[in-house]
């Protein structure tokens, strides 16, 4: 399983990484990772970013890599190959200069056709880890995360439950951001084992039902570009499913 390459030059390297496929390890296995295809394809890019150092105290490498994706979502992501290309992108991160766009399936039908999430994240106790936002009446520490969201499509599944298609466009970047404020909208995404617990997954997804589709920002060269990976096979089957 490895990424496939949407896009390279001098400076940045583009992939559209498969569902499945972590971005680094996490200290506690040995398993393929983009940082382990990124040293192994691109030596040169071995020293470029910066380090993770896991809670059982080993330096994690991460060559190149700027921002990550949760294993079990597909879609674009952005590598630096240089150190002066990684400062620049992880700027624009820092920025929110970066327009990122989601496709995702999920439970129900949300009211209205389009719509913004503006809660906080904070952490739940919980094994394994998981994220959630603030309820009414607890101090707010931090700005709120926000999302905007648009409904694509309506339908229903196999077992006759209502789904929808939905574009979401996050405009900040919080651990699970996008998986934790549809769960606090009460819609789910399909196949989530942490924001679902409890319900089927519907339309044959093997995984949480999520896909970074789109990525806009501004290459070292100064151009504006924009990114696209091609939905998988699960969500263009599921469409086909959600007609």
């Amino acid at each position: 399983m490895e990424p496939e390459i949407l896009f390279e030059d001098d400076d940045v390297l583009v992939i559209n990484k498969p569902a499945g496929l972590i971005v680094h390890s996490d200290g506690r296995t040995e398993e393929p990772s983009v940082a382990t295809w990124a040293a192994r394809t691109y030596p040169q890019m071995l020293d470029v970013g910066e380090p993770w150092v896991s809670p059982q105290g080993e330096t994690i490498p991460r060559p190149g890599i700027v921002h990550r994706l949760d294993r079990s979502t597909s879609g674009v992501m952005i590598l630096a190959k240089t150190p002066e290309a990684y400062a620049f992108l992880k700027k624009q991160f820092q920025d929110r200069a970066i327009e990122k766009e989601y496709r995702a399936f999920v439970y129900g039908q949300p009211k209205g056709e389009r719509g913004v999430i503006e809660l906080e994240i904070v952490r739940v106790r919980s094994v394994p880890p998981r994220w959630g936002v603030k309820r009414a009446g607890e101090e707010k520490k931090n700005r709120a995360a926000v999302t905007e969201w648009k409904v694509l499509r309506q339908g229903r599944a196999e077992n006759g439950e209502s789904v929808s298609y939905m574009e979401l466009k996050p405009k900040t970047g919080r651990t699970h951001q996008i998986r934790v404020h549809l769960k606090a909208i009460q819609h789910p995404i399909i196949g989530d084992p942490l924001y679902a617990i409890g319900k089927a997954s519907l339309l044959d997804f093997t995984r949480p039902a999520l896909h970074a589709y789109r990525l806009t920002l501004t290459l070292p060269g100064g151009e504006r570009k924009t990114f696209e990976a091609p939905l998988p096979e699960d969500f263009r089957k599921a469409e086909a499913l959600v007609a």
